[in-house]
């Protein structure tokens, strides 16, 4: 990390925000969303009536699903889920020349 003085430093730090009920996070995103995201949370971080309007709007927001979950829902509700069906692929070679 640092010196002894930059460690504590972040300790007392991170406790105060902890005090005022406020947490450090990252995420991710693009990097053109970088100042709106910035902006966003300094007015979430408010606590204000806008900040409470901003939560209501944000939580009508459905949440992103991970991706190819709907594949695997897809394929486990298939019909030949549970079916004993040995599925072996031939391979077919060209013939050189």
């Amino acid at each position: 990390m640092g010196s002894m003085s930059q460690t504590r430093a972040l300790k007392n730090y991170r406790k105060r925000l902890n005090q005022r009920g406020m947490a450090r996070f990252e995420v991710l995103g693009l990097s053109t969303d970088r100042e709106l995201i910035r902006s966003l949370a300094r007015r979430l971080a408010e606590n204000c009536p806008e900040a409470q309007e901003i939560r209501a709007s944000v939580g009508q927001v459905p949440p992103v699903r991970a991706k190819g979950a709907a594949f695997w829902r897809h394929c486990a509700r298939s019909p030949l889920v549970g079916a004993d069906l040995d599925l072996v692929r031939s391979t077919y070679r060209w013939p050189k020349g």
